[in-house]
């Protein structure tokens, strides 16, 4: 019961000294928990990186420069073996805000001055003493709000600065009973197994209520919203969702764990669709895009009571020929370094 202390004491003390360090030594810090050549997965315009240098000096010492004073916020951490490759892996899942003042831009999003909270999570793979693989998934859309600078239209559900889970144990820091984990995992898979067959000889609540609470609690990312109760859900996501997409393929995921009542998973990308027009209120392209997905769980009892979403709208919009990030504030890729 005492498996994950070790890689979950380290990814802890990494955070601990990144806040020490602020933007001036956070690529050193970095140096001393991340492998030589880690791979580092991050929502558009950043994509993927490699080894603690270049994670530094494109990612985190920007972003601290500009979220001054900033703040990892947390409300959801746990650490377990990776379903995906056997449960031989071991990952350490970190999800909250980053909160800072806005004193300086940041990908082009002009400083305000003011508080600012950018929702992200993070999945981290430990190998011996050290982090070889990241990803880091944030809802930049969410932080241009913020900055008063809406990429989107109206939103089927709701967007606000999101609250962890409504127990308030998401914090997973003390050893947990295996079976809990294992419980978690299985009503994930029974879940994920439903909406893998969009065709079930049921309604969409019906299919819902197989597997999650009815009092449900769905936290999209900005320009969806979230989403409370399964009837909601279903008229305000999920039915909107699936009318606007075919052809759907499932890319598999990288990694998916559980500990105590929580778990999750990430995939690069999850999703591959063909838009058919009306998600997120944008006409059809007949192009093929990717979703980068992390989701992730709270389950009571046998059922599944709260799902935090991060999507990256910011590179399917950019596939389908729409530019979201340049054309709200002007900058093209070049501003993280591509």
């Amino acid at each position: 019961m005492s498996e994950f202390q070790d890689v979950k004491a380290l990814v802890r003390a990494l955070h601990a000294d990144m806040e020490k360090a602020g933007a001036a030594g956070v690529t050193e810090v970095l140096t001393q928990y991340l492998a030589p050549d880690c791979l580092w997965c991050g929502f558009h315009p950043f994509d993927e990186r490699t080894g603690p240098k270049e994670i530094g000096e494109v990612f985190w010492a920007p972003l601290m420069g500009a979220l001054k004073r900033m703040q990892r916020r947390e409300d959801i951490f746990f650490a377990g073996r990776n379903q995906i490759d056997d449960f031989q892996s071991t990952w350490v899942v970190s999800m909250g805000h980053l909160m800072g003042l806005l004193d300086a831009d940041w990908l082009g999003i002009p400083a305000t001055g003011k508080l600012v909270m950018l929702r992200y999570c993070e999945f981290s793979r430990v190998d011996g003493d050290k982090i070889t693989e990241q990803a880091m998934f944030f809802d930049i859309p969410h932080l241009m709000v913020q900055a008063g600078r809406n990429p989107f239209g109206p939103e089927t559900g709701q967007t606000l600065v999101q609250p962890g889970p409504r127990t308030h144990d998401g914090l997973v820091f003390d050893p947990q009973d295996p079976a809990e984990a294992t419980a978690t995992l299985d009503a994930i898979n029974r879940m994920v197994a439903d909406i893998s067959d969009w065709a079930l000889p049921m309604t969409l609540e019906e299919e819902l209520a197989r597997t999650w609470n009815d009092d449900m609690l769905w936290w999209g990312p900005t320009g969806i919203g979230a989403s409370y109760t399964i009837e909601r859900y279903a008229k305000q996501h999920s039915g909107p969702f699936r009318d606007a997409f075919k052809e759907r393929q499932f890319n598999g995921h990288i990694a998916k764990l559980a500990e105590g009542h929580y778990g999750g998973f990430f995939g690069w990308p999850n999703l591959t669709l063909i838009h058919k027009g009306g998600f997120m209120g944008m006409p059809a392209t007949g192009q093929p895009g990717d979703m980068r997905v992390i989701d992730i769980y709270r389950r009571d009892g046998d059922m599944l009571a709260e799902n935090w979403i991060f999507i990256d709208l910011l590179h399917f919009w950019k596939m389908q020929g729409v530019d979201i990030l340049g054309r709200t504030v002007g900058i093209g890729a070049t501003a993280a370094g591509n």
